[in-house]
């Protein structure tokens, strides 16, 4: 597929996402792997959010984030936030869809537009691209195509959250009308490629494009975080709301901490969960949970590579089963054994390729597989087991590698000469 511009122009590349760089996240670590394959071949431009309050503070503080690749612009535009400092919900998600609309149609006319979830934003972005196209508003153009990069299916979660009806129906209305205007879908897995063909219809063609993670970042090489425990510790490192259910591993810290008193477990991250994890980590001795806010990546990493284990979990049953958590790589890219609660692929990969342990959805099974994590914590990582870890990683989640798959969807071989 060929993308029409002006004879000799590179193509113009137009991201948005409610999520970027330098907030700590899935969609941050395949978007950021997107636009460096892509600005070998084009001019991108990112339309984004302002970071989280805690996140500039940081960066007041010296710590910015890398700058981003040349050819790439980043834009940036206050959106709300919730009591984590994640855009979520419907108020957070509005703030940023109704002034995208006039971003997008205010915008340098690109070529193609890649747009992340919520579908909202997809559908948005459909309704803006079409008002472009309108006569009198382009110069004999059509239409932009855009690309959605599908992470989940959110009308599935909506239903399995135990949504209103109307809610829902609503929901897998937006969220239809967002796939069908694609020209292409890029899902994260083979699960959710099921659910947008099915919910989109035969004739939108959807590619599988695993999430990876960047091996540059996340290495065994380098410092542990200076703040880490003295003793063994497990890392949950990332978003924990509702489908994640990150809960249990807190709940099974009260059965760790009876067999070790000195075990300790760090929540690094934000989401709906928190107030849960807070009202639990009060419960349990001091300092036996401590919740810490979102870091950039360099320094999870460094939480990472340093921990006994990772911390993984999938809820069943709530329409997210086929997902496949990148904090499961990000640990295994550190050389750090992976402790897996609850079903799906990552679960099969960290059984099938002894990359940790994996266990049902279960508080006894849990601590039963976090004792054993923390007890072989005490003595160093065996250097062959992290080497093996690692490797795996590199040869089947690089983030370079699915970087360029993703990119080769939005624009395909002889775009540039189109």
């Amino acid at each position: 597929m060929q993308v029409a511009r002006r004879p000799g122009a590179r193509p113009r590349v137009l991201l948005v996402s409610r999520i970027y760089a330098p907030e700590s996240a899935a969609a941050t670590f395949r978007l950021g792997a997107l636009v460096r394959a892509l600005s070998g071949r084009a001019r991108v431009g990112v339309l984004t959010t302002t970071p989280p309050p805690a996140l500039r503070a940081r960066g007041a503080a010296g710590r910015r984030p890398a700058p981003a690749p040349d050819g790439v612009t980043v834009s940036r535009w206050p959106a709300l936030r919730d009591a984590t400092g994640y855009v979520r919900g419907y108020l957070p998600y509005l703030s940023f869809d109704l002034p995208l609309a006039l971003r997008l149609l205010g915008a340098r006319r690109p070529d193609v537009v890649v747009v992340e979830p919520p579908p909202t934003t997809g559908a948005v972005t459909r309704v803006a691209l079409g008002v472009r196209a309108l006569p009198g508003r382009t110069r004999g153009h059509d239409r932009v195509p855009y690309v959605y990069y599908a992470a989940d299916v959110w009308s599935d979660a909506t239903a399995s959250m135990g949504a209103p009806a109307p809610v829902v129906t609503a929901m897998r209305w937006v969220e239809r009308f967002a796939l069908r205007g694609a020209r292409d879908v890029v899902a994260v897995s083979e699960g959710v490629a099921e659910r947008v063909r099915a919910i989109a219809g035969g004739d939108t063609p959807v590619t599988v494009v695993p999430n990876g993670i960047d091996t540059d970042v996340f290495t065994p090489d380098g410092p542990r975080h200076p703040e880490a425990p003295a003793t063994p510790y497990l890392v949950y490192a990332g978003t924990a709301s509702e489908w994640q259910g990150a809960e249990i591993f807190a709940e099974a810290m009260r059965e760790v901490v009876r067999e070790e008193p000195g075990a300790r477990l760090v929540f690094l991250g934000q989401g709906s969960s928190w107030p849960v994890l807070r009202r639990v980590a009060d419960e349990l001795p001091r300092g036996a949970l401590e919740l810490r806010p979102l870091a950039p990546v360099e320094e999870a990493a460094a939480w990472q590579r340093g921990a006994a284990a990772a911390l993984v979990s999938v809820r069943p049953g709530v329409g997210y089963d086929f997902a496949y958590p990148t904090k499961v790589i990000a640990a295994l890219a550190c050389g750090t054994p992976v402790v897996f609660a609850g079903p799906g692929p990552a679960a099969a990969d960290v059984a099938a390729h002894d990359l940790g342990e994996a266990v049902g959805y279960d508080v006894m099974q849990v601590a039963a597989a976090m004792l054993r994590a923390v007890r072989a914590g005490r003595e160093p990582h065996s250097t062959a087991d992290a080497a093996r870890r690692v490797a795996w990683v590199r040869e089947h989640r690089s983030l370079s590698a699915t970087g360029r798959r993703a990119a080769a969807v939005v624009l395909p071989e002889g775009a540039e000469e189109a």
